[in-house]
């Protein structure tokens, strides 16, 4: 048999330094409010896109958080929680879940997690939020933007 592959360039993408970038601070507790029923008359043409809150690999005093490898950790911990019906690529034995991903933003490694998972699996959001909290890491609300096509 054959073990398992490692990639050259790792298993988070690194981002360079992100000009567009939109960002919130969180303060603890997060609350949410329930949504109202929907009816018919206050159904949205197109629903939002839920609201990402990205856990960084720095704790309040400003001191990179350790281990070193904790978002792979944490978004691992997170994989089996999918959306219903998704299927794993081709050929794939691991991957994150959409709902919580590890990223490196500005050299500094982050777990971007989705409101979406809240609705999903509340317990595996409370684990997510639960452990930023508890290790005095940041969060924020933030939200990447689509990078803007080159001039021609």
């Amino acid at each position: 048999m054959h073990a398992a592959v490692q990639h050259l360039q790792g298993t988070m993408p690194v981002y360079p330094r992100v000009a567009r970038f939109e960002m919130r601070a969180v303060t603890w507790p997060i609350t949410f409010t329930a949504p109202a029923t929907p009816t018919a008359a206050t159904v949205p043409m197109a629903t939002a896109k839920p609201r990402e809150f990205f856990i960084q690999g720095l704790t309040k005093d400003g001191r990179a958080f350790r281990p070193s490898d904790w978002s792979e950790r944490l978004a691992g911990a997170l994989s089996s929680f999918k959306p219903p019906g998704a299927a794993a690529a081709l050929g794939s034995h691991i991957s994150y879940s959409p709902f919580c991903v590890p990223r490196v933003i500005d050299n500094v490694k982050c777990v971007i997690v989705s409101e979406a998972l809240r609705d999903l699996e509340p317990m595996a959001w409370d684990f997510a939020m639960n452990f930023a909290r508890d290790n005095e890491l940041q969060v924020v609300e933030a939200c990447l933007l689509p990078e803007p096509p080159p001039p021609d």
